[in-house]
């Protein structure tokens, strides 16, 4: 195996990131403190959301959101079959049972059509995931959800700082769930954040995420702080540490930053490949901003000399890292144990996945290596 010279991502972290954790281990002040505080307060008005609630994962934003709301066992959640495990497994977490309705041709988001047609008098919350950095259509989910009294919980893990139709996701929706692991957009190393507008859900969710305490770790060690706590109810260990979100709050003063350079490298990837013929490129609203977190062509499988796989196991030879993002749900062991699907039940998710390739994305990639990443994928389709 050749050694990857063009990495499938890298982090954006510069002397002022540095700084601002080196600054928070000098403070003695480690786990969730100030900072954490302040990061919520600053994404909120970065992202239109009343009140945020900053923890150590997207996947603990979402679980507690559904906890939050009191989601469980004879409910369903409907989401999509495409995405990371964490969308649909904070659903079994409480009890719940994921409804999978399939994706858009075109960019890979939840078909409402679909969404529609999967709705029972169980359904409880819809979760729709915006692929890749493309807003899903949520107007259409919205509408959908209000006739039916269900609430939608977005899963912007990959959409940090993108705009639906001129409105910032996390301003839309029930409750909004972000990701700020370290190869997304914007990062704390480990960590995610829950928006909402609604003021009794995040504060339920502050209770949950440190142990169902009245009072969490900040307010107690802080200067006048109390060690009395009471537990109102069994929650979670979901925290974040300041010394992420020290992080976070660098990292979100230049997120328009990095969105713009990856937008550029985008738009150098589609005017280099947009001629080619074995290949499908993203598609995306002129209406909203793509956080292009991912960058994902398809190959043209029942057309194209080379397959999807050996595409990939090319240009990993030739140094250029590259993913899949995904492999459809249905297709893993443990959802197959549900009983619920089969292969085949979910035909656009399924046909997507099979040509599917996520090339090198992030900021600080070079024009010339998008150039030679596009030029390698031209060689190896051509043979």
């Amino acid at each position: 195996m050749a050694e990857i010279r063009i990495p499938f991502a890298k982090p954006s972290i510069d002397e002022d990131d540095i700084a601002a954790v080196t600054e928070t281990l000098r403070s003695g002040w480690l786990t969730s403190g100030p900072n954490v505080r302040a990061l919520e307060a600053e994404l909120g008005a970065y992202c239109g959301a009343k009140h945020v609630n900053a923890v150590n994962s997207a996947t603990a934003a979402m679980h507690l959101a559904l906890a939050a709301w009191d989601i469980g066992p004879g409910d369903e959640v409907i989401t999509t079959p495409y995405t990371f495990s964490a969308t649909a497994s904070v659903i079994v977490h409480v009890g719940a049972t994921p409804v999978l309705a399939d994706i858009r041709e075109g960019d890979g988001n939840i078909d409402p059509v679909q969404i529609e047609r999967a709705i029972t008098p169980r359904t409880r919350a819809i979760i729709p995931v915006h692929y890749g950095g493309e807003p899903c259509d949520m107007d259409a989910i919205m509408s959908i959800a209000r006739r039916h009294g269900v609430k939608v919980l977005e899963d912007a893990a990959h959409a940090v700082g993108a705009f639906h139709r001129g409105r910032p996701i996390g301003s839309i929706s029930d409750a909004t769930a972000f990701s700020f692991y370290a190869n997304k957009n914007m990062t704390t190393a480990e960590g995610g954040a829950l928006a909402t507008n609604d003021e009794a859900l995040s504060e339920r969710v502050r209770v949950l995420t440190l142990h169902g305490m009245t009072k969490d770790a900040w307010k107690r060690y802080d200067a006048g702080g109390s060690w009395r706590y009471d537990i109102v109810e069994f929650g979670f260990k979901d925290n974040l540490p300041d010394l992420g979100a020290a992080l976070g709050r660098s990292q979100l003063r230049k997120l328009d930053g990095l969105i713009e350079e990856r937008t550029r490298v985008a738009r150098r990837y589609i005017a280099n490949l947009s001629g080619e013929e074995h290949l499908i490129l993203p598609t995306f609203s002129e209406e909203s901003r793509q956080a292009w977190h991912l960058f994902v062509v398809r190959v043209k499988n029942e057309q194209a000399p080379v397959p999807r796989d050996e595409v990939i196991r090319q240009l990993a030879a030739r140094g250029i890292g590259t993913s899949v993002h995904f492999i459809p749900l249905h297709f893993f062991t443990a959802y197959q144990r549900m009983g619920r699907w089969r292969n085949g039940d979910f035909p656009v998710a399924e046909r997507f996945f099979e040509g599917a390739i996520s090339l090198p994305m992030y900021p600080d990639l070079a024009d010339e290596q998008v150039d030679e990443v596009c030029a390698a994928l031209r060689e190896i389709l051509h043979p």
